[in-house]
């Protein structure tokens, strides 16, 4: 267990045994005027800090990063030995401070992921970081940590059956690929069929929608199609990638969800797990929303509807 993961708050303060983790403090240099969505990860943190402690991101240990990366390729990436290709790909200039805040990120769901197996939930304000390959970064992901996770609970014996239900708007490819070969792995995505990725992997269970989904359709789609699935595998651990681009507005996404079904979303989702008895992680993934108070309160609602539905 990180070091972090001993520091319980007091009982006085908070009556609930949940906190989360965020590496709002950790920067990168980024151009004047990227799109890289800075601004979510404070304004998440200011949001939800007198609801819960939220504590910093511990770094993620490479060697288990190795554990679905290729080390030499890691490497290359910690050394700056990246060409302009890998760069475009990423999304993001490379620098020290972005592969240390990828580090972090990463590591911030794998102290969620502890969180998850003592208390039932772990929430990490950031990661979700699904179009990472093992050897190819992409889409501002560079090590996919909804892999680790499952690779590490698999190997370490922390859970037998692993999901990952990502809701991003766009499909988890990297994770999909990763872990296309274990067979104690289900990989759902739900995603935009036409958005990014143009060039999909195959999923346990991929669930492509057209453009300008409404929130009754969504959610007709996660109560017929998303949570059957999940009582047919019966993990006994939920990845959770609860991405906020699903909103109408983003600028990266095309569905048409509200605020109010995005939280319908996360309450079924989470509801199913409370039943169930199921330990769950929650990680941010994308979100991109022309209105960044609208991105911030989506990002948030995961954790609110989780200490209201797991609470």
């Amino acid at each position: 267990m990180s070091e972090a993961a001993e520091l319980l708050p007091a009982a006085s303060v908070f009556r609930h045994p949940f906190r989360a983790y965020s590496p709002a403090d950790y920067g990168f240099p980024l151009p004047d005027g990227h799109r890289f969505p800075y601004y979510k990860y404070e304004g998440v943190r200011r949001r939800l800090s007198p609801l819960l402690p939220v504590l910093d991101t511990p770094p993620l240990r490479w060697a288990d990063a190795a554990r679905m990366h290729d080390p030499h390729w890691l490497r290359r990436w910690r050394r700056g030995e990246v060409d302009r290709h890998e760069e475009r790909a990423f999304g993001l200039p490379w620098s020290p401070g972005v592969v240390e805040r990828a580090r972090r990120a990463a590591g911030g769901s794998l102290a969620a992921l502890h969180d998850a197996l003592r208390v039932g939930w772990g929430a990490n304000l950031a990661g979700g970081t699904h179009h990472a390959f093992r050897d190819r970064a992409e889409g501002f992901c560079l090590v996919n940590d909804a892999a680790i996770l499952t690779r590490i609970a698999l190997d370490d014996r922390l859970a037998r059956r692993v999901a990952v239900v990502d809701l991003d708007v766009h499909q988890g490819n990297g994770t999909a690929a990763l872990l296309a070969t274990e067979a104690r792995a289900f990989t759902l995505s739900v995603h935009g069929e036409r958005n990014y990725p143009f060039r999909k992997e195959v999923s346990s269970l991929d669930i492509g929608l057209g453009d300008g989904v409404t929130d009754a359709e969504y959610l007709s789609v996660v109560r017929s199609r998303v949570l059957p699935a999940l009582e047919a595998f019966r993990p006994d651990l939920l990845l959770y990638l609860a991405g906020a681009d699903v909103l109408a507005g983003d600028r990266f996404g095309r569905f048409a969800l509200t605020l109010d079904g995005v939280r319908g979303r996360n309450r079924a989702v989470l509801g199913w797990a409370r039943a169930a008895g199921v330990p769950v992680v929650t990680m941010m993934a994308g979100g991109y929303n022309h209105d960044h108070a609208l991105t911030v309160e989506a990002h948030a609602s995961v954790v609110l509807d989780g200490l209201d539905v797991l609470g």
